[in-house]
């Protein structure tokens, strides 16, 4: 189930971004906590992406603790998606989020700020947990995700290792812009002949591409 949902989640972030073919995630992945020692900012969350720099050579290894993929193949998201394994969905889909954005932005040559890094994943959860629970049917979004992710989400001081306004204010920023997303998603379900998905999903995709300070600018003035 490990390499599966995270080749589900980076196919499904490929599909609604369109992005190109890239390494798969799962062959950058750790999932012993005992893995980290070696690197100097390893975390305490189940979720870290590591990178490292030598020269032009970037190099990433994606740690997500080996017990949220264990609870996730016994409750499969991709099957049923709800309140026994959204957190742990959540968490793995944060980092393949990370592992595809910096991996894309690389093939780019363009940096990325931990900011824009955060901001990105809290939109790619929003935007992944919606898609799925709408082809599942269940008519339960994205008003319930979008307090779980935003309104009831606190962020952890030890995991965030000391930036904890970061945190809060990609989550701020996120939560504007999902709004925005979250309605356009019920306008399409509500009537499909408008073509509301085909619009989001552009926006969406230029979205990706902008940088920090264009990102932070657009939501500033639609959302």
């Amino acid at each position: 189930m490990g390499a599966d949902t995270l080749a589900s989640l980076q196919s499904a972030l490929a599909d609604i971004y369109d992005l190109p073919a890239m390494p798969a995630v799962g062959g950058f992945l750790m999932t012993e906590r005992s893995e980290l020692r070696g690197y100097s900012e390893a975390r305490t969350g189940d979720e870290q992406l590591i990178v490292a720099t030598e020269g032009d050579t970037l190099s990433l290894a994606l740690f997500i603790d080996g017990a949220v993929l264990a609870r996730l193949a016994e409750h499969d998201p991709f099957a049923t998606l709800d309140n026994a394994n959204l957190a742990d969905y959540l968490t793995v889909a944060e980092g393949v989020s990370h592992f595809v954005y910096v991996a894309w932005n690389a093939g780019h040559d363009k940096p990325v700020t931990l900011l824009e890094l955060e901001l990105q994943a809290e939109v790619d959860k929003y935007v992944l947990g919606a898609w799925l629970l709408r082809e599942q049917g269940a008519g339960r979004f994205p008003r319930e995700l979008h307090r779980v992710l935003f309104e009831r989400a606190r962020v952890d001081p030890a995991a965030a290792g000391g930036r904890v306004g970061l945190y809060h204010t990609a989550s701020n920023y996120a939560a504007r812009f999902c709004r925005r997303v979250g309605a356009s998603l019920a306008a399409s379900t509500r009537n499909p002949r408008r073509g509301a998905t085909r619009e989001l999903l552009a926006e969406l995709r230029r979205f990706y591409r902008w940088g920090n300070a264009r990102k932070l600018a657009h939501i500033e003035r639609c959302a």
